[in-house]
């Protein structure tokens, strides 16, 4: 008992079950008092009795009330405020730092290891951002919440579990004495020493194994083009360049043919090969003993993707897709991860067309065991697109097919192909289809052809992929990390100059005798003349003995050219995109093409593409082009830039001189920053 400010007395209280089992006593004197009564009411003596035990009992626990209460809520206040002492001095000796913040980042409390670890005292209540700025009130964690943070401090490494503890709760469930709390909160830190397991974890992710498979691209040719006293010392030199280059790294190689090695390395060794960049693939180019090919060599690696068979798998995949993107590259398979690196030079044209031969026996038996063929090309389908699925329309035709190709909206640039087709019989019922009608004609006994694409992404109705299990893919662009999976048939090949060259061999091995219409000649013609503008890019043997067997099947090269010229308003965008080219490094020709007005913009800045590499000094050239709230960059190269990696940067793909992207929820100004970003960033890689 003490008295207040005014003089007055107050006294302790019993409150929650202390207040409570007082309560149960009056209640029990109440019953005696009744009881007292009911004796009282039987028997008058009995009832006095009773009645001076019960006044002497309820004399009795009022003084004992009286004399007890304070020294009872005392004894409570000592034993709470010594629990609450020990309960200091297990936190103050925790194992572990710990400590206390207020909301705003103030610190509350420190136990006697984080005031160690900080050089502080207990009394220093400072923002604890002033010594871990990681910590700041907004890496705070809500109610109910638990964020972990890692920092580094003193040449360690902490992982930071941090709990916001609202005080309120707290209070209320100190069910003892009345105490009035405010909603406030404070967060607790518990600093957790990493350093010894984030050493580990970096030493066991660096013996994690990769497993590597490497191959010569043109071994046969490149020994074919010296004389025959060197070959023996031309071979012995590019395996010498190649071994000393990856036991430089820390790896281990083991030749299995001529032309094919076993590389076995650990993450280390593989992280120096990545940060130089598989530097070997230039560096075996300079081995030169008179031979008028340069060697070249493509890199398969798999990691992490659990043992050493998984990974063998991996390099197997990464591998053939080097293969696939023409070789002279390096591409490393991490899980699901896909990283290229080199791909700057053109593959060579092979002269023998025995795979082209291979093909087409595989591709009419597929046909004959099918009792339906659909053909697609990609999304905007062009003359190539659309004159390779008219080859393949023609074989089909020539096994007793039914054959479809899928067309959606049809741009100015093929609509005069497709009118020409459908005033043939051949062409004019149910040939040319709509997604939706091709979708009801397609099931398991279908054949699926996808022409001019590789991905799955950009067919013109990707559905049709899961609707049958017979998918043949032909394509002449480089294979990218999104590519049609489980095809039946698979011919990539990156050295053909286009589509229709690829169908156009494919033809002659067919069947025997087998010709085309003059109106498909024409069509398949056309594909051809575009994508090697006019047999100037990218332009082989092949590709003359291609349009050599078109003429003989009556393409008429007038015919052609006709239906190739533009009216004005295109012929003045195209002017128009050339005019306003900026060239950015001293390199790279970028420029707007005008859409409004133009029925098929993407083709005029592909047009304006080409005509900007006639210009003196430009390595490549990017035409931007609003078209369908997207913006589409048309990128062309000669033989200096590899214009594919460009853009694949940019989510698009494509060849080493013909690619291209499609950007959406982006205006030509912002397009137009990102492909200088890209640019920038590439050139400082020395990725181009």
């Amino acid at each position: 008992m003490k008295e207040d400010g005014k003089g007055n007395k107050s006294q302790l209280r019993y409150s929650g079950k202390l207040l409570r089992h007082w309560y149960w006593c009056v209640l029990l004197c109440l019953l005696l008092l009744f009881l007292t009564a009911a004796v009282l009411y039987v028997n008058t003596l009995a009832g006095c009795i009773v009645g001076g035990f019960s006044l002497v009992f309820y004399v009795s626990i009022a003084l004992l009330d009286v004399y007890y209460r304070p020294r009872v809520l005392l004894e409570l206040i000592d034993f709470s405020q010594r629990f609450g002492g020990v309960e200091k001095d297990l936190l103050d000796g925790m194992m572990i730092p710990y400590g206390f913040v207020l909301p705003d980042g103030r610190i509350a409390w420190m136990n006697e290891l984080l005031c160690e670890m900080t050089k502080r005292g207990k009394d220093w209540h400072k923002n604890i951002s002033s010594v871990f700025p990681e910590l700041t009130a907004a890496a705070f964690p809500g109610e109910g919440e638990e964020t972990k943070v890692d920092l580094d401090y003193s040449d360690r490494k902490y992982r930071v579990v941090m709990k916001r503890i609202q005080l309120t709760e707290v209070l209320k469930g100190m069910d003892v004495a009345d105490l009035e709390g405010s909603d406030c909160s404070v967060v607790g830190l518990h600093f957790l020493d990493i350093t010894e397991l984030t050493r580990l974890e970096k030493e066991n992710f660096e013996q994690k194994p990769a497993v590597g498979l490497l191959y010569v691209d043109n071994y046969d040719e490149a020994m074919d083009s010296v004389e025959d006293v060197r070959r023996s010392m031309l071979g012995a030199l590019v395996d010498r360049r190649i071994t000393k280059y990856v036991i430089s790294a820390g790896g281990l190689i083991k030749n299995l043919e001529k032309d094919k090695y076993l590389l076995v390395m650990n993450r280390v060794s593989l992280n120096a090969l990545v940060e130089d960049r598989f530097s070997l693939l230039e560096d075996v180019k300079t081995v030169n003993l008179g031979n008028s090919m340069n060697v070249t060599v493509s890199i398969g690696i798999g990691t992490d993707n659990g043992n050493y068979t998984e990974n063998f798998e991996a390099a197997h995949v990464a591998i053939e897709m080097a293969l696939a993107r023409g070789g002279d590259q390096a591409v490393v398979k991490d899980q699901d991860k896909i990283s290229f690196f080199g791909g700057k030079t053109q593959r060579s044209e092979s002269n023998t067309r025995v795979r082209a031969r291979v093909k087409a026996q595989a591709l009419r038996e597929l046909i004959s065991a099918r009792e339906r063929v659909v053909v697609m090309g990609h999304k905007n389908t062009d003359i190539d697109s659309l004159g390779a699925a008219v080859g393949v329309c023609s074989a089909a035709m020539r096994s007793g097919k039914p054959v479809h190709i899928v067309l959606g909206d049809m741009t100015a640039s093929i609509r005069p192909w497709v009118n020409s087709l459908k005033d043939n019989l051949e062409y004019a019922e149910d040939v040319f289809v709509s997604h939706e009608r091709a979708i009801q004609l397609t099931n398991e006994n279908t054949v699926v052809v996808a022409v001019d694409t590789n991905r799955p992404s950009m067919v013109e109705c990707e559905e049709l992929l899961y609707l049958t299990k017979t998918i043949v893919v032909l394509d002449h662009h480089r294979q990218g990390a999104d590519k049609i999976e489980n095809a039946a048939l698979s011919y990539i090949d990156p050295a053909v100059s286009s589509a229709c060259e690829m169908i156009t061999e494919i033809l002659q091995y067919y069947e025997e005798g087998v010709r085309l219409k003059p109106y498909e000649a024409d069509c398949v013609y056309a594909g051809i003349i575009i994508d090697t503008n006019n047999f100037m890019a990218k332009t082989g043997m092949r590709t003359f003995e291609a349009a050599a067997y078109l003429r003989r099947n009556g393409a008429d090269v007038t015919r052609v050219r006709k239906v190739f010229r533009n009216d004005m308003a295109t012929y003045k965008a195209r002017a128009e995109a050339v005019r306003h080219a900026e060239l950015f490094m001293d390199s790279y020709a970028i420029s707007v093409c005008p859409s409004q007005g133009i029925e098929s913009p993407t083709v005029v800045g592909a047009q304006a593409a080409n005509e900007l590499l006639n210009i003196i000094g430009v390595k490549a050239s990017f035409v931007l082009t609003e078209f369908q709230d997207k913006i589409y960059i048309s990128a062309r190269a000669i033989d200096e830039v590899n214009v594919q990696l460009i853009m694949e940067r940019m989510g698009g793909g494509g060849h080493m001189n013909i690619a291209g992207a499609q950007l959406e929820n982006a205006d030509t100004d912002q397009a137009r920053v990102m492909l200088k970003e890209v640019l920038t960033q590439m050139t400082k890689e020395g990725a181009i």
